[in-house]
């Protein structure tokens, strides 16, 4: 059990007590934190209080956070579309809808899964059970290349190249509206979206630094698609400073235009159009630079083959 201690400040002089919180730990959903709440877990004054409760200033707030209970994560024989391994690295082409690591409502079918029962023991373990092997991730909904390292040194090597922004990394994605500009460059912080914690956002407050190069390739009548390369990667980058441009990637249902999932030229789209196409990195052992790259699967190929024919 995690004992928390906060003492009100003026600021926060009638705000209600589970927004406070949200707040204060933003590792915690506030739904969880709502729970919380309701079994007693949080004391105002040395009283427990209800999520409603309106804070006045100086108010002692003490918060126990019961301590996570790990699940045990089982490998599951899962077809993996593996680009490149040796003893040290493995380049994985992730299929959309395919979660990378467990998490709540998602213990099983995620990639890591899958990485347990190829690999057997051999991930590395910095990132703990829930995490062996996962250095970056890309978001459920988004295709295409992930490393994923058997050791801790590889591990670190790699974890090393994404801090200092060595590593290559070039998205392909289609996005609303055309371009008048055939390259550009997204320079806006981002973190968590203070109006909806569910949401990252540009942040000039409290965000992280985040830079995106963009290039045109091709324009459509409505749409366009675009070759991102990432110089950081912060949460839902590219999927953040493309709708901050007002170009919103094409199916994205939290930060696009359409929050259900909606067709296009025919095809489905449950998710962003979004392809990790290549990855680039200086090996762990042999310190050569090498580079791989994943083809546009199936839905993101049609999608653009039925926009070349309605525009020929």
């Amino acid at each position: 059990m995690k004992q928390l201690y906060f003492k009100a400040e003026d600021a926060w002089e009638s705000e209600r007590l589970d927004k406070y919180l949200a707040k204060q730990c933003e590792d915690l959903s506030r739904s969880y934190i709502q729970k919380l709440l309701k079994e007693g877990h949080v004391l105002v004054n040395g009283r427990p209080e209800k999520s409603s409760c309106r804070l006045a200033a100086q108010d002692e707030i003490s918060f126990s956070v019961p301590d996570a209970i790990v699940p045990e994560i089982l490998p599951e024989d899962i077809p993996l579309d593996i680009i490149y391994e040796d003893q040290d690295v493995i380049l994985v082409n992730k299929p959309k809808g395919m979660v990378v690591h467990p998490a709540a409502g998602h213990y099983s079918g995620t990639l890591v899964n899958g990485l347990m029962y190829h690999c057997r023991d051999s991930l590395s373990g910095i990132n703990g059970v829930m995490r062996p092997g996962i250095v970056h991730r890309i978001d459920k909904d988004t295709s295409g290349l992930l490393i994923v390292c058997k050791n801790d040194q590889a591990h670190a090597c790699i974890a090393e190249q994404l801090k200092v922004h060595s590593i290559t990394r070039r998205y392909q994605a289609i996005v609303h509206g055309r371009f008048q500009e055939e390259t550009g460059t997204i320079d806006a912080p981002v973190g968590r979206n203070p109006h909806d914690r569910m949401k990252m956002a540009v942040n000039r407050t409290n965000g992280k630094e985040a830079v995106t190069h963009y290039k045109v390739l091709r324009q459509w009548e409505r749409y366009a698609m675009v070759e991102c390369r990432l110089e950081t990667g912060r949460t839902h980058q590219i999927r953040v400073h493309m709708s901050h441009r007002n170009h919103p990637l094409l199916g994205d249902c939290v930060y696009g235009p359409d929050p259900n999932p909606m067709k296009c030229m025919g095809v489905t789209l449950s998710g962003q159009t979004l392809h990790a196409r290549v990855f680039g990195f200086v090996h762990p052992s042999t310190k050569e630079y090498m580079e791989f790259e994943a083809p546009l699967p199936e839905y993101f190929a049609s999608v653009v083959e039925r926009m070349e024919g309605k525009s020929s």
